[in-house]
């Protein structure tokens, strides 16, 4: 009687030993599948020095957020706006700016060393040796070693504040220059001011001085703090800089720098709503979890690793350099009347901004780029974008092309904005005001609106030949009215202005505005004016509807914008079947552009490895340049005249010859332009094009010839239905680029081409790829 107990509780205790190592077994195994789960890191897939052997003062950005107020990185180069702000071949720093923008700069600050040899002139003589060997870049962090001075620097931000940490030898007298007097970029800064306000806090002021292209001053503010007390602050007469000695390093020195364009006390609520505490590795690890979100909306399998490196790279460059100039409350700086004014964003009804307010290049080739990417990857961003553009419009009257330091600066040429606002319409993006964007967009188009005006052409409104646009349906090479601005080429004019009005027609006809839409319809057929049916090219002609005499389709820039004929006389997305016509047929036209690529191919497609090189004498005459906006369409031509094949054939080459590379030396060719040449980039790879830029009714995207096996966008559901949509190819490799067999959701279609609604209600579409 007395065992049973006994060998029932054996049991029961070998039960429960049992249960326990199971029970362990599962954790162990639990935390085993965790350490092999992997998640996509993004950010390490960017080669960050793409093309700096060549870069511009905005092109390069390694210390910023997604459009970020501040994009803080290293300057080795500070003279102009072009060459300047972070080169590769030159290996010495002058700086930590914090502003990188289109026709901005400012704020460069220095941690230096202090000895009694260099005492005397630490004020003009700081700069440093660094080394790439001990340099790490990744989006959102950068760090090196300042060689003469042995201190290892690294940079982060948030939107609106940098974040320096600066690791000091030991026993060293350790300082900062803030060079707020100082060339930078594209401008000078000037009367720059700085203030002790506590123990660890400063607070200042300069003016960033106007350019040709931004012709009013522009005032930066900024609050700094630090995580040690300021043992001295110390003015130079000579240069007006300011240098902060600072005692206590025997940890690292942390600094936050606020940055605004409206006041010290916004500056100071950027830091506030930003960055409250001082964990600099938290800010690191936010940042990139920021550019990992956005990169991750598109996820790429298949092809090399260099590929995917690549085309991370390009999906990096679509996401910056157009930045916020916006406080963290709405407040902005308006300079586009009289007098400068604190512009106020509308709030919602938690008092949060509904939109930032932005500084931007040209939307001039962005029918082709961020149109497409960003309006179907990312439209909160598009969307914000086109509310900024209108707010520009109810301060200033008129819809900008490029606005910098909250102004117009009439960047390049047309109303290079209405494609892009019209096909955020299309898509569905804006859906309130419509109306009220439509009549901004159209007094652009009209007597008194940006089509009057030239490239920086601030004081005149003859300089865009819009008058003889609408008396004689061309603008004339040359312009007899004068020298207004920049970009008088007549024919790329004409040409711009009549694909605008096309896409401003279907605005029209979306809201019932017939009439509006029969007359932007018409206009938009003013190309065929400039169409030579005895040369069989675009041809410029004088005030008096003649040709111009010795015209030669390859002379670079004579009456084409950063063109020559022959690239520009594709320039007619809108109607290309008619452009055909006057060729003598769709065959025609076919072997005419095919012969073009056949000799752009033989200088690889681009004009040289930079912007500048676009002048040289044999580059110059390239056919077709892949290295600038003006005819980077071309390829995706072919399909609408019949010949997909010859897209996908010659799409592929593009690729392999033109966005492929992961050097210093290039990449873009110098002219990258904001995004643009990354957007184009990242839509050949995946495949999807849009001809006329997203701005139909349910817009019509072409089937390219993607490089990877399997492409799946993540759609936003704020906007869009569908969770997900798939593009799958099937015996996809280098060889095997033509689309033989097109299924969407497992129904066969017999067209290249897919509607705006095919993607975004979500879906797959599968290629079968052959030679």
């Amino acid at each position: 009687m007395e065992v049973k107990p006994l060998k029932i509780m054996k049991i029961h205790v070998f039960k429960k030993a049992w249960i326990g190592w199971i029970f362990l077994f599962l954790i162990s195994c639990s935390q085993e599948i965790k350490k092999t789960v992997v998640i996509e890191n993004y950010v390490d897939k960017v080669y960050s020095l793409l093309d700096t052997e060549n870069s511009r003062w905005f092109f390069f950005t390694s210390a910023s957020r997604p459009f970020g107020m501040v994009n803080l990185s290293p300057d080795t180069e500070i003279d102009g706006a072009w060459g300047s702000g972070y080169r590769y071949n030159t290996d010495t720093i002058k700086g930590f700016s914090h502003i990188h923008a289109w026709q901005m700069s400012g704020l460069s600050v220095m941690p230096i060393i202090l000895s009694e040899e260099n005492k005397v002139n630490i004020f003009t003589d700081f700069y440093s040796s660094f080394n790439h060997k001990t340099e790490n870049i990744k989006p959102g962090y950068h760090s090196l070693l300042l060689d003469r001075y042995q201190i290892k620097a690294e940079l982060t931000s948030t939107k609106r504040v940098g974040f320096h940490q600066y690791s000091f030898p030991k026993n060293k007298e350790a300082g900062i220059l803030f060079n707020l007097n100082t060339i930078l970029g594209p401008n000078n800064n000037v009367a720059g001011a700085l203030t002790q306000v506590g123990e660890s806090e400063l607070s200042g002021k300069l003016i960033a001085t106007p350019t040709h292209r931004r012709p009013k001053q522009l005032n930066i503010y900024f609050k700094i703090k630090l995580n040690v007390p300021i043992s001295a602050l110390v003015k130079d007469e000579q240069t007006g800089n300011y240098l902060i000695n600072i005692k206590n390093t025997a940890s690292p020195v942390l600094m936050k720098v606020g940055v605004s364009y409206t006041s010290v006390e916004n500056a100071t609520k950027n830091i506030q709503e930003e960055l409250p505490h001082w964990n600099f590795n938290q800010v690191i690890q936010d940042s990139k979890d920021e550019w990992n979100s956005l990169l991750g909306r598109i996820k790429v399998q298949g092809g090399t690793e260099q590929d995917q490196h690549r085309f991370y790279t390009d999906l990096w460059h679509a996401l910056q350099g157009r930045r916020i100039i916006s406080d963290v409350n709405g407040a902005y700086p308006d300079n586009t009347g009289a007098a400068f004014r604190i512009g106020q964003l509308p709030l919602n009804n938690k008092g949060k901004p509904l939109f930032n307010h932005y500084n931007s290049d040209s939307f001039w080739g962005a029918q082709w780029t961020i149109n497409t990417l960003w309006g179907l990857v990312y439209p909160e961003i598009m969307e914000e974008f086109s509310q900024s553009l209108m707010q520009y419009y109810e301060d200033g009257g008129m819809i900008p092309r490029g606005p910098s330091g909250g102004n117009y600066t009439f960047v390049m040429t047309g109303a290079s904005s209405t494609p892009f606002i019209v096909s955020a319409i299309q898509k569905g993006l804006i859906k309130e005001n419509v109306d009220s964007f439509y009549q901004a967009l159209k007094k652009n188009h009209m007597p008194g609106g940006i089509m009057e005006r030239a490239g920086y052409e601030h004081k005149t409104n003859f300089g865009g030949g819009l008058k003889y646009y609408l008396e004689k349906g061309f603008v004339p090479y040359p312009l007899p009215d004068g020298d207004f601005g920049s970009h008088q080429d007549g024919a790329s004019l004409t040409l711009e202005y009549a694909y605008q009005d096309w896409a401003l027609a279907q605005l029209a006809k979306k809201l019932g505005k017939q009439e509006d839409a029969e007359y932007f319809s018409k206009r938009s057929k003013n190309y065929q004016n400039l169409f030579d049916l005895n040369s069989g090219w675009i041809h410029p002609k004088n005030v008096n509807g003649g040709w111009i005499e010795n015209y030669d389709p390859y002379q670079y820039q004579h009456g084409f914008i950063e063109a020559n004929g022959a690239q520009a006389t594709w320039f007619v997305p809108h109607d290309l079947l008619g452009l055909a016509k006057l060729m003598g047929g769709n065959k025609k036209a076919v072997e005419k552009l095919n012969t073009q690529f056949e000799e752009a191919e033989k200088l690889g497609f681009t004009s040289g490895d930079s912007h500048a090189a676009e002048l040289h004498p044999e580059y110059s005459r390239i056919p077709i340049n892949y290295g600038n906006q003006p005819s980077i369409q071309t390829a995706f031509i072919f399909q609408q005249l019949g010949r997909p094949d010859l897209t996908e054939y010659w799409s592929r080459k593009i690729i392999e010859k033109v966005f492929s590379g992961l050097s210093h030396a290039s990449g873009y060719n110098g002219d990258e332009d904001q995004g643009l040449m990354g957007s184009l980039a990242v839509l050949m790879k995946i495949g999807l094009f849009q001809m006329n830029g997203g701005t139909e009714e349910n817009p019509e995207y072409q089937i390219g010839s993607p490089i990877f096996d399997k492409i799946t966008i993540e759609l936003n559901n704020d906007y869009y239905k569908g969770k997900t949509f798939e593009i799958k190819t099937k015996n996809n490799s280098p060889e095997n680029v033509y689309v033989k067999n097109i299924q969407l959701n497992n129904t066969t279609i017999n067209t290249h081409k897919i509607h705006h609604d095919d993607i975004v209600n979500g879906g797959v579409l599968e290629l079968q790829m052959s030679k």
